[in-house]
């Protein structure tokens, strides 16, 4: 037979106090005597009694809840971040939902104020152009919020991101060191920030090679316009025989066209990506790639964010957020790489 749950009137009847006492100790709001407290807590003890965690969010107008808003939960750069922002949110006292939403969605007032009624307490915001239409819904929601991935704006103070250009500047180099001769770029939409910092990273880099031609596309960070791309690419610039995608998930639709075109890799074209996601090290050759610290970004954002939350700014810890060069086949297998 199941048990009935303890409500709030039975530890109250049982510890000689009123509902309204029991609700202040739960709440913490208001002053309680140290001898209630002490019995207060020995009834929830004894009785097992569990608060509606929902009832005090509401009282509260907090619910210890981060909101990670995301426009696509397939694509496999998230794993990794959403488990770091899971695990330092737990840590905290917090939980966290996933909102998978598209660009569009947020410049609805409505979204923000869905968040509002449900006393989010806080918010990550991933991979989209944080633009005028949705500031004013961030602002108009008075939640905090930081900024990670493509959202990221360095000229504020809560964006937690990686040196873009500096990778980007990494990868080129790479390519010349192996012995890259042409090399090309793919970048992702030039409306993003990072996009936009590894294209500076590709030009500046092109740039100090003397004639060396700049060869650019534009992709949107799929493998599908990874894959559409090379294809436009090879047949428009037939002597490319280093290629560097703004993402690893572009970089694998640039490996699959390559093959499909009967070009090989890393024989006559070498591939490298950004990121450093797990399916890079699983095909075939393995993706060379500028690794981003995944985990430690989701965990810089949430610690950030709790820290806004809660207005605690003291003995904030360090994250490594560099990027870093992983070296694999598709590029160490080139043959000029020792000429």
């Amino acid at each position: 037979m199941k048990k009935n749950k303890v409500t709030i009137r039975e530890v109250a009847k049982e510890a000689g106090v009123s509902v309204a006492t029991v609700s202040r100790f739960l709440n913490n709001n208001s002053y309680i005597s140290e001898d209630k407290e002490k019995k207060i807590q020995e009834v929830m003890d004894r009785l097992d009694y569990k608060p509606n965690e929902i009832a005090r969010g509401l009282a509260k107008q907090k619910s210890n809840t981060i909101a990670l808003i995301i426009p696509d939960l397939t694509n496999p750069f998230f794993p990794d971040l959403v488990t770091a922002i899971e695990q330092v949110a737990k840590l905290n006292g917090y939980s966290l939902i996933l909102v998978n939403s598209h660009e569009d969605d947020l410049q609805d007032a409505q979204l923000w104020k869905s968040f509002r009624s449900r006393y989010i307490d806080g918010f990550i915001l991933a991979s989209f152009q944080v633009n005028e239409e949705v500031l004013k819904g961030l602002e108009g929601s008075k939640i905090p919020f930081v900024r990670v991935d493509r959202a990221v704006n360095f000229d504020s103070s809560n964006s937690i991101g990686v040196d873009n250009y500096h990778g980007a500047k990494m990868a080129v180099e790479h390519l010349i060191e192996i012995g890259c001769k042409k090399i090309a770029h793919i970048s992702g939409p030039k409306s993003f920030s990072p996009s936009i910092d590894r294209v500076r990273g590709y030009l500046d880099t092109i740039r100090r090679l003397d004639k060396h031609e700049l060869i650019l596309l534009e992709g949107d960070f799929s493998l599908e316009s990874g894959m559409q791309l090379t294809a436009k690419l090879m047949k428009e610039h037939q002597h490319v025989d280093g290629i560097f995608l703004a993402n690893d998930l572009m970089a694998l639709g640039s490996l699959k066209a390559l093959k499909t075109l009967n070009i090989n890799v890393p024989k006559d074209v070498a591939v490298i990506g950004f990121d450093g996601i797990k399916l890079t090290e699983i095909v075939e050759p393995e993706i060379t790639t500028i690794e981003q610290p995944i985990y430690n970004i989701g965990a810089a954002a949430t610690d950030k964010l709790i820290r806004l939350i809660e207005n605690d700014f003291e003995d904030i810890p360090n994250f490594d957020l560099n990027v870093r060069l992983i070296k694999r086949e598709s590029t160490l297998g080139f043959p000029q790489k020792n000429k």
